[in-house]
């Protein structure tokens, strides 16, 4: 306690041993020692008006101009604030402290006790085993995370933050030194080589790693909170973006990958987490058993009755009236982490289940809606199971009741192999959903209304997320309908929509003719699987010619061709925004 009692008893404070460690004025290392006095004497804490009034009397309102003295002194980590509600000292004006308590901070105890801030590490030795490496790499997390910190709350000084990077240098050198000096295997060091990873991208896989060994759900893993973490100014932060990115060397290699979903804000946050496969690779680098999750693409030679979708576009790529947009957003919600915990609280979910919802798509053909279910699936980073419902009649004559149970149990079995909760999309499910027949002429009938009746008991009972379109509302049958919580109309766009269907449509590279009118065409009533297809009909007329320019008239020639019903045996999916 030499060094304490040396700045106790100072008569001079610019000779005592750590004042070239203060890195402050000689009028703001003299509260440092007022407040030591008064810590030994029992008292943590003081007021920042008797503080003042204390050391600078005189004048009535003299010692005012030393606030900023304590401004610096808190952004300097040399003390702290006592208080439930701490300000954030870098927008806090000095005037702000009068009234507020401060106390020596444990980093100023500590120089006190120690005459210095050097980190104190062990001697250089080899790693025994790759835990004891983790925990160097944890601790190293942890001295990005403070840098983080106080890069939010400190502007005008520096020396907190040269502390902390100063201890992390130090750190990370006897990291490296100590790995060179080990023989042993590794493992994240050997991924890391292997993986070409730079610095910035091992912080942040060290620090999913470390959220997945303290099995929390902490905001380490949220994009914005990550990008902190490694960048030293906003230039930074708009750089950096890159490496959480699509096509970045994380994600496109397999290495982390993310949950999107809608925040309480309106806005979409990206969760981070490393892949599974992966993740077991270095939690439990002694199996060498490579436990390998089925996919789903795995599996459909064995079954015939799915077609699996993988989803290219998401939401943002689908030109949706506003207010089935809205409906998707809040469909969208379910799975945001704060939502799901309220509903599990309440006991209305299962904490174990995933989304459950049960939706009917329904509009015009060519509306979208399944090009809008493949988008959500998309949205949800989830597959799609697609089945045709047109097909159930021809495909299951006479066994109608065991296939329609096939269907869904096929699914379940799907799913509980690969761990996954596909969509299951039902398209063109019209007849599963008709009104059923009151008075039963044929067997016909009779094998229509078991069927359906097997349908709605399926329904009823459907765990997970079921999407199923039909064109028209009205013929669902009132027991399905009833049976299905989000009703999801797909209304026939409207004129400025229409212009932006054309505008995205278009070939970007073809020529037009001088004065080609996009407007003129949005005039005309049309769906987006409709524009759809006269854009592919007009560009085959179009390109066989010597001089391949496209005019207003070829397009107005084909819509009035789809006008007249010429193309009713065609269909469309539906309509993106590329």
């Amino acid at each position: 306690m030499k060094t304490l009692v040396d700045f106790l008893e100072a008569k001079k404070i610019e000779k005592s041993e750590i004042f070239v460690h203060l890195k402050c004025s000689k009028s703001e290392a003299q509260m440092l020692q007022y407040l030591a006095k008064r810590y030994m004497q029992g008292q943590d804490d003081v007021l920042v008006l008797d503080l003042l009034q204390d050391m600078y009397e005189g004048k009535k309102y003299e010692f005012l101009q030393y606030l900023q003295n304590v401004k610096i002194l808190l952004e300097l980590g040399w003390l702290h604030q006592q208080s439930f509600t701490p300000l954030k000292i870098s927008e806090v004006t000095p005037l702000e402290l009068l009234n507020t308590a401060v106390g020596l901070s444990p980093s100023f105890l500590k120089l006190l006790q120690d005459g210095t801030l050097e980190l104190d590490l062990p001697d250089i030795k080899p790693y025994a085993d790759h835990l004891e490496y983790l925990q160097d790499q944890f601790f190293r997390i942890e001295l990005y995370q403070k840098m983080s910190v106080i890069r939010q709350n400190v502007h005008e000084h520096s020396l907190g933050i040269d502390r902390v990077q100063n201890k992390l240098q130090h750190l990370e050198k006897r990291i490296q030194e100590r790995v060179e000096q080990t023989s042993e295997n590794l493992v994240l060091d050997k991924f890391f080589k292997q993986k070409k990873m730079d610095t910035k991208e091992q912080v942040i896989f060290i620090a999913l790693l470390r959220e997945e060994y303290s099995a929390t759900d902490a905001s380490l893993r949220e994009m914005n909170t990550l990008i902190d973490l490694i960048s030293l100014d906003e230039y930074e932060r708009i750089k950096n973006r890159s490496l959480l990115e699509e096509g970045s060397n994380l994600l496109s290699g397999g290495i982390i990958d993310y949950e999107e979903m809608l925040n309480p804000f309106g806005g979409i946050s990206r969760s981070f987490y490393i892949v599974d496969d992966v993740l077991q690779s270095i939690i439990h680098p002694q199996k060498n058993k490579k436990v390998r999750k089925l996919k789903l693409d795995m599996l459909m030679d064995e079954q015939d009755i799915f077609e699996l979708i993988e989803p290219e576009t998401s939401l943002d790529d689908v030109v949706l009236n506003k207010k089935t947009r809205d409906t998707l957003n809040n469909l969208m919600r379910q799975v945001d982490k704060e939502v799901v915990n309220r509903l599990v609280e309440w006991g209305i979910k299962d904490k174990k289940s995933g989304i459950d919802a049960r939706i009917i798509f329904y509009g015009h053909a060519g509306t979208g809606k399944t090009m809008t279910a493949y988008s959500l699936a998309k949205s949800l980073k989830r597959q799609v199971l697609s089945f045709d419902c047109s097909k159930i009649l021809s495909m299951y004559v006479g066994e109608s009741e065991k296939n329609v149970r096939r269907i869904f149990d096929t699914f379940y079995e799907l799913s509980e192999k690969t761990k996954t909760e596909p969509i299951l999309l039902l398209n063109e499910a019209d007849q599963f959903l008709s009104a059923r027949s009151s008075g039963i002429s044929s067997s016909a009938d009779q094998m229509h209304n078991q069927m359906q009746n097997i349908f709605l008991e399926q329904i009823e009972n459907f765990k997970g997320m079921l999407i199923a379109t039909t064109n028209l509302l009205e013929n669902i049958d009132k027991a399905f309908s009833r049976r299905f919580n989000y009703k999801i109309e797909f209304k026939k766009p409207d004129q400025s929509q229409r212009v932006q269907l054309w505008e995205k449509m278009l070939p970007k590279e073809a020529p037009y003719e001088d004065g080609f009118s996009i407007e003129s065409l949005a005039k005309y009533s049309l769906t987006g699987g409709q524009i759809n297809l006269i854009i592919k009909n007009t560009a085959y007329k179009v390109a066989v010619r010597e001089e391949p320019v496209f005019s207003l008239d070829d397009f107005i020639e084909e819509i009035s061709k789809e006008k007249e019903g010429n193309f009713d045996s065609e269909k469309s999916m539906g309509f993106l925004n590329k």
